[in-house]
């Protein structure tokens, strides 16, 4: 790239002034510093990158000796890989010693070896997006655009290459292979051939990356604006294979009557269009869901003596599967635990029909949803992907009906907080009885009573309660 081209890119980077401040420091020690790797990236997309990432010539205990007195705090947790974090005001900065490691080819481990110059540095970066670097000790204003592997052409052209040869890169640390897909899924980006070819042939050396390592970049990959796209790139490489296998599990063949519709695209279909409906940004708990929420059909699916195909209980199945995964994936027992509730709930509503629910079964609905109601309203809107426009919008008035019925029942009697008319205390003050199971039994008794035909009032709950204890607590 010629000088007059690199002034024009450096341009358009808004260097923010915490960076110019810490160049200053560098500059006068001697040492070098440039921003690096997202970013530069991020600041040429425009996009915010939150924390700032830099490389220096310096060691770390230079860095330490540098950042002292002028960050407000400083971590060194990372520093046996010439890593330094530090935060000063409102910004979080990791510097790092440039890197020319070697890798042992099993493990991942790193053999950390510091490196004198910013190309070798930038040739071990994953890929050449994230392998653009801009020198700030020049001075104020004097910055240089370094980007040895036609980081900026890929951007410009939304492709995901690498600097060095894929297999190399892939082979020093395969959890590229899954940031690959993550940057497809957040920037939209398309990987370069010589990166697909790498990704078929070596999706396999993923299992040997940690279980927590692959659940943080899948995380990730799902939380972007894209990631039907990273999805299907995982399933057509092998890679889903190693992460998620239930997904392309889901790739059942139709049969020759086309009594199914292909549950795999169903998935990403349905993951779209909750996402769709997300109103507070990205909903982890929502977009597995709606991605996992078949994959009990493969298990069940029957032919029945009249030729249809069925999938009884895969809500069931489904859900338990879904748990086994997202545990061996290491998710917090909480995601876990929301993910697999909306799973098992999904159909639940196919029941109601065109209202045919009493107040009990609606009640029971929204207590049985709990806090997840919200998400099960969109998960269950988003399950409709018939193109038949007659009975998708039969669908929908169906499922407005519904939560028509839950707003009345709201207002007639706070939904959310169903709790029997008599409390404990007054169940054993009413039956002069101590805490015991017998209360328990009582007041399950009034709960049930309270699901089924809404507010009794407390003089027709203690009537109830007397005629519930003379069956049976006599004698």
């Amino acid at each position: 790239m010629h000088r007059a081209q690199e002034n024009a890119v450096v341009e358009l980077l808004d260097v923010p002034p915490v960076a110019e401040e810490l160049a200053a420091r560098f500059a006068e020690r001697g040492h070098r510093l440039y921003l690096v790797g997202g970013s530069v990236r991020d600041a040429l997309l425009h996009r915010s990158s939150g924390d700032l990432d830099f490389t220096t010539d310096a060691r770390p205990d230079a860095i330490l000796g540098i950042v002292q007195g002028w960050a407000d705090a400083v971590w060194d947790t990372g520093i046996a890989f010439g890593t330094v974090g530090a935060r000063r005001r409102h910004d979080t900065i990791e510097i790092t010693t440039f890197r020319a490691d070697s890798y042992d080819g099993a493990s991942r481990n790193p053999e950390v070896r510091f490196g004198d110059d910013i190309t070798g540095d930038l040739v071990r970066r994953d890929f050449s997006v994230n392998a653009m670097a801009v020198e700030l000790t020049d001075g104020p204003g004097a910055h240089r655009f370094v980007d040895p592997h036609g980081g900026l052409a890929a951007l410009a052209q939304g492709v995901l290459d690498t600097p060095a040869a894929p297999e190399q890169s892939f082979s020093d640390d395969p959890l590229r292979m899954l940031r690959a897909a993550r940057f497809v899924a957040q920037l939209g980006f398309t990987p370069a051939d010589r990166v697909l070819a790498a990704l078929r042939e070596m999706s396999g050396q993923l299992s040997r990356i940690t279980a927590e390592r692959v659940q943080a970049e899948f995380s990730k990959l799902m939380l972007g604006e894209h990631p039907r796209r990273a999805l299907e790139l995982m399933v057509d490489t092998g890679l889903a294979s190693h992460v998620v296998p239930e997904v392309p599990a889901m790739q059942l063949e139709t049969d020759e009557h086309m009594q199914h519709k292909d549950v795999y695209t169903h998935s990403l279909v349905v993951m779209e269009q909750a996402i769709g409906k997300e109103t507070d940004g990205p909903d982890l708990v929502l977009r597995l869901a709606a991605l996992l929420h078949d994959i009990g059909k493969p298990a069940t699916r029957r032919k029945e003596p009249d030729g249809r195909v069925s999938f009884h209980h895969h809500e069931v199945v489904g859900a338990k599967m879904t748990r086994k995964r997202l545990k061996d994936l290491r998710y917090p027992k909480a995601v876990i635990d929301d993910v697999c509730h909306l799973v098992y709930l999904h159909l639940r509503f196919h029941g109601y029909g065109k209202g045919e629910w009493t107040d009990s079964a609606v009640r029971r609905y929204v207590t049985d949803a709990g806090p997840l109601l919200d998400r099960l309203h969109k998960l269950v809107r988003s399950d409709c992907t018939t193109r038949n426009r007659r009975r998708a919008n039969a669908l929908q008035r169906s499922y407005d009906s519904l939560e028509d019925r839950i707003s009345e029942l709201r207002e007639q009697e706070e939904l959310d907080a169903i709790r029997p008319d008599l409390d404990g205390n007054q169940i054993m003050e009413l039956l002069g009885v101590g805490p015991g199971p017998q209360v328990g039994k009582a007041y399950k008794y009034l709960l049930a009573l309270r699901m089924e035909q809404g507010p009794l009032g407390a003089q027709r709950a203690e009537a109830e309660l007397r005629a519930w204890a003379a069956e049976n607590l006599s004698g």
